[in-house]
């Protein structure tokens, strides 16, 4: 007889779709993939984007993304969550509600703007991602802008990164990622949970094809979570990940095309 296939680990991803298929539901799942776990959504929001920008958004009710969930977790299980766009405080509420109760290690991406610019964050939701949804975060992983948003620091220097992290920790999440790639030079990020640091560098690559960072990178650090993983070690394998997928990022349309989710098969070959 053939022995039963192990079961991989279990990620879900509570986020938007990006119709281009570069950032939201579909970078989380094909990062996923690339990394060995099963992933599973529930979906947020839709939005008409390619990449050139966002024509349009609608959120899904708060009771439909509740069912996706409770169908989900109460079923299937997971071992790992990550959130992306949440777009209003209704929804913000109701993802933390349901991530409280859950008990297993919360990836939140708190999704301000798009790669173009375009607001994917009501701002009378920020409020509830500060109180609500940082909170129940293992890993909180904002960029430059979105810290702007949540505290008002403007960072322009890896002190001020520091700085950042302080204020992002002050609202909950037991760690926090700040990544500073809009900063000039090598790609820095930094891990800390208040006491320890982690200062991740990598070569920045000479390749404008970045849409969807931000989302691989969280869902590459939940997959490592679910693995059993600490959060620098998690952070540390996302992002080496991630620079590779930079650095194969490729040109779709007429605007900012997607970094490379299957590098790492290409690679193989």
């Amino acid at each position: 007889m053939t022995a039963p296939a192990p079961i991989p680990p279990r990620v879900l991803t509570v986020a938007g779709s990006d119709s281009g298929g570069g950032a939201g539901i579909q970078a989380d799942l094909k990062t996923m993939l690339a990394l060995g776990v099963h992933g599973m959504s529930v979906l947020t929001a839709v939005t008409a984007q390619n990449s050139l920008g966002v024509q349009g958004a609608w959120e899904l009710p708060v009771d439909a993304v509740r069912a996706q969930y409770r169908s989900v977790v109460d079923d299937i299980g997971v071992q790992a969550v990550k959130t992306g766009m949440l777009s209003s405080a209704a929804l913000v509420d109701a993802v933390a509600e349901l991530l409280a109760g859950t008990g297993v290690p919360v990836v939140v991406d708190p999704v301000g703007v798009s790669k173009h610019g375009d607001a994917l964050l009501a701002t009378e939701a920020l409020d509830s991602v500060r109180t609500k949804l940082l909170p129940v975060a293992t890993v909180a992983t904002p960029n430059l802008d979105e810290v702007t948003q949540l505290t008002g620091v403007t960072v322009t220097d890896e002190e001020g990164m520091r700085r950042a992290a302080a204020e992002i920790l002050g609202h909950g999440p037991r760690w926090v990622v700040i990544k500073g790639g809009h900063l000039p030079g090598d790609a820095v990020d930094l891990v800390t949970d208040g006491r320890e640091e982690h200062w991740l560098r990598a070569p920045r690559h000479d390749n404008r094809h970045t849409h969807g960072t931000g989302c691989t990178l969280a869902s590459a650090i939940a997959c490592g979570l679910a693995r059993g993983q600490d959060v620098p070690t998690a952070v540390r394998g996302a992002k080496e990940y991630v620079t590779g997928a930079i650095r194969a990022g490729f040109a779709l349309g007429g605007g900012i095309g997607p970094v490379d989710h299957g590098w790492l098969f290409r690679a193989a070959r």
